[in-house]
């Protein structure tokens, strides 16, 4: 998860033998691209140990490039340069890999500019409001992104979202939001809650056709593209793809981690996505092309799976990495666990111990079908 700057702000390096190797790199690619060094800056922030700085050519003052720092011990750019690869076969409009040196984690890659799909509903709306119904257009052009990714190639190099994954992942909540952050002492009753939810939420998930996931699709990672021609919405922070439950990235993108939808807005762009994605067959086996409601309830247990997972996160960012911002939005994803937890039966259990553990009450919510 990343946050897009657009001022220039100066870069600090806290490691000075990178330092050295990033100017070493950076003298290699001035000439090939006219780079002007003045302009040099950070682009983003990252959750993870990614940096992005932004620079522009010399020759033409409009044009930037974006240079990735992914310290080769840290992160995989082999992923992110092979899936971006894919990405590009797929039809998808992703970041051009123009220099990479492999050895010490450098890439230079094509700018897809600054405008995120969240900072530009963020002129058109007070995302700080709950329950905002956004214009529908951009995630119609999001659904068109998503049902190209989950059509393309997904070749068997991805890592599987199999049960060890999803296990894993589920356990950052106990771990690091019950445990570290709140300070629980979990007692063998929540233990036993815990795991039974899990065992449930991990065979929903399993049950879903397998296709390529991008893992964080969502208005943060969408970019409205610089080029007025270019229909498509732009694409980061892929380098995590998977091969995985088709239902897991409709669901980040309408359970965002920054703001939060209305239900009928969640409903809508999930019903015009599911009417599309039907029509290629991939969802036919489970029967969910012809029974929305089956449909959803899948969406909203891999949902859920995600909200569990980025609640951990975001404690473990605070409380391991020192970067305490992430854990400011964990309550969003305390109310989507416990808007889902609450719609269905198997999951009682589990939203009455957070209930417990966070002091709230049930919410009106919707559901479709059987419990």
């Amino acid at each position: 998860m990343s946050a897009i700057i657009s001022k220039l702000i100066p870069i600090a390096w806290s490691d000075t033998t990178r330092q050295q190797l990033f100017n070493t790199w950076l003298n290699t690619c001035i000439s090939d691209f006219s780079l002007d060094t003045d302009t040099l800056g950070l682009a983003s922030a990252d959750a993870s140990f990614r940096r992005y700085f932004r620079i522009f050519s010399k020759t033409h003052p409009k044009r930037s490039f974006i240079i990735m720092d992914a310290p080769p011990d840290k992160e995989n750019c082999t992923s992110f340069v092979a899936i971006a690869k894919l990405m590009q076969e797929a039809g998808l409009l992703v970041p051009d890999i123009l220099q990479w040196n492999q050895v010490d984690g450098f890439l230079l890659l094509s700018d897809l500019g600054t405008n995120t799909l969240l900072e530009n509903l963020s002129t058109q709306l007070d995302l700080a409001i709950a329950n905002l119904t956004p214009p529908l257009a951009p995630f119609l052009k999001a659904v068109d992104a998503l049902i190209i990714l989950q059509n393309a190639k997904a070749p068997d190099t991805l890592p599987l979202y199999d049960e060890a994954l999803l296990t894993r992942e589920l356990n950052l909540f106990p771990d690091w939001y019950l445990i570290q952050h709140k300070g629980i002492t979990l007692s063998a009753d929540q233990r036993n809650t815990i795991h039974t939810s899990f065992e449930h939420i991990i065979k929903s998930n399993l049950s879903a056709p397998r296709v390529f996931v991008h893992r964080d699709f969502m208005t943060r990672n969408l970019m409205i593209p610089l080029d007025p021609d270019e229909s498509r919405l732009g694409i980061l922070d892929f380098q995590d793809a998977v091969l995985g439950p088709i239902t897991y990235d409709i669901a980040s993108l309408m359970r965002d981690a920054f703001c939060s939808w209305s239900e009928e807005f969640v409903l809508d762009v999930t019903v015009r996505y599911w009417e599309r994605i039907r029509r290629t067959g991939i969802i036919d086996a489970n029967g969910w092309s012809q029974d929305f409601g089956e449909f959803w309830r899948a969406v909203e247990w891999m949902g859920l799976q995600r909200h569990l997972k980025v609640a951990g996160i975001f404690a473990r960012l605070t409380l391991r990495d020192n970067k305490p911002k992430y854990l400011a939005d964990a309550p969003r994803f305390i109310n989507y666990i416990r808007a889902t937890a609450q719609r269905y039966r198997e999951l009682f259990p589990l939203l009455r111990m957070i209930d417990a553990i966070e002091n709230t009450q049930l919410n009106p919510s919707y559901s479709f079908g059987r419990l």
